[in-house]
C-alpha cells in the first residue's frame, strides 16, 4: 500500500521501518534531521513537508506527542490528501481531541481511526505492539492489514475515541500498579527482604502484576527490565506523566471517584520534574530517596 507516516520518534521510526520491511511504499516526514536520517536508512522515502508525505497516499499514519499537534497537523494535511484517505492516528491523546480529529477527517472527505499503542520501543521494533482502535467497522477492516504489520494484537474497541479511552485506562492502571509495587519493594527492603526473594514470592502469589514479572523496577530479577540498564526507557517518565494527566482529566470530567489514578498522576508529575527522561519504573528510586534509605547492595 501507499502509506504516509508522520512522526519518526522512538516509537514511530521502528513502526515505519516495519511497514517498509513488509513491502509497503512509505513516504515519511519528521522535522528532526536525525529522525530523517534513520528513516532513510530504514528504507523509507523522506520528504521535506507533512503535506508531501500524504499526497497520493492510501493510508496516513501519525505518531505525534500531543493532541494539539495532531489537530494542527490535520489542519495542514487533510486538504492535501486524496479523497477517502484512511487516517490512522497512533498518538496517545485526549479522547475529545481524538473525536475532533476523526470528525475533521470525515468532514474533509476521509476516513479515520484512533489507534494508540502499548508495548514500548521494544514492541515497536519487534512489530508486537498492541493496538487499541476506535472507529467505524469498515474503516477498522481497511486499516487492519497495515496495523497487523506493526502489532501482535489489534483490538477494535468501539467508535471514534474509544481506542484512546482504552489506552488511558490501561496506562492509568499501569502507573498505579508501578507506584504500588515500588512502595512494596522499598517496604520489603526496610524489612530485610531481598529483591529476589520478593520476586520469587510475589510473582506467583496474589500480588503479581505485569509491572513485576515483565518490568521489575529493581535490578536483578528480570534481566530485560530497564532497571538493569540504568533506567533507560523503555517508556519515559515524561510519557507516563502525560498519560496519567489525560487519565486524571478523564476521571474528573466524567465524575469518577478515581482517587488512586489522580494520586498516581500527582506522584509522577512531581517525579517528572527531576527525572523526565528516565524510564517510569525509576519511580522506585524516588520512593526510596523519600524514605531516607540507601539502595541495597
Amino acid at each position: 500500500m501507499k502509506i504516509g507516516f508522520l512522526g519518526l520518534g522512538h516509537m514511530g521510526a521502528p513502526m515505519a521501518a516495519n511497514l517498509v520491511k513488509a513491502g509497503h511504499d512509505v513516504l515519511a516526514f519528521d522535522p528532526v534531521p536525525a529522525a530523517q536520517e534513520q528513516a532513510r536508512a530504514d528504507g523509507a522515502t523522506v520528504v521535506p513537508t507533512a503535506t508531501e508525505a500524504v499526497a497520493g497516499r492510501e493510508v496516513v499514519i501519525t505518531m505525534l506527542p500531543n493532541g494539539k499537534l495532531v489537530l494542527d497537523v490535520y489542519g495542514d494535511i487533510l486538504p492535501a490528501a486524496e479523497p477517502d484517505t484512511l487516517f490512522i492516528d497512533c498518538s496517545t491523546i485526549d479522547v475529545a481531541d481524538a473525536k475532533t480529529a476523526a470528525e475533521r477527517a470525515v468532514a474533509a472527505g476521509h476516513r479515520a481511526l484512533d489507534a494508540p499503542v502499548s508495548g514500548g520501543v521494544a514492541g515497536a521494533a519487534a512489530g508486537t505492539l498492541t493496538f487499541m482502535v476506535g472507529g467505524a467497522e469498515a474503516d477498522f477492516a481497511a486499516g487492519l492489514p497495515v496495523l497487523e504489520v506493526m502489532g501482535g494484537k489489534v483490538v477494535h474497541c468501539g467508535g471514534a475515541g474509544v481506542g484512546q479511552a482504552a489506552k488511558i485506562c490501561n496506562n492509568m492502571l499501569l502507573g498505579v500498579s508501578m507506584v504500588a509495587l515500588s512502595e512494596a519493594l522499598v517496604l520489603g527492603e526496610k524489612l530485610g527482604l531481598s529483591h529476589q526473594s520478593f520476586y520469587d514470592v510475589v510473582s506467583t502469589a496474589s500480588g503479581q502484576s505485569w509491572s513485576l514479572t515483565t518490568y521489575c523496577p529493581v535490578p536483578g530479577p528480570v534481566p530485560t527490565s530497564p532497571a538493569n540498564n540504568d533506567y533507560k526507557p523503555g517508556f519515559a517518565t515524561a510519557l507516563m506523566t502525560k498519560d496519567l494527566g489525560l487519565a486524571a482529566n478523564a476521571l474528573r470530567d466524567n465524575g469518577v471517584d478515581g482517587q488512586l489514578g489522580t494520586l498516581a498522576a500527582q506522584i509522577y508529575t512531581r517525579f517528572n520534574q527531576a527525572d523526565a527522561a528516565r524510564d517510569f519504573s525509576a519511580i522506585v528510586t524516588d520512593i526510596r530517596d523519600r524514605s531516607n534509605q540507601e539502595a541495597p547492595e
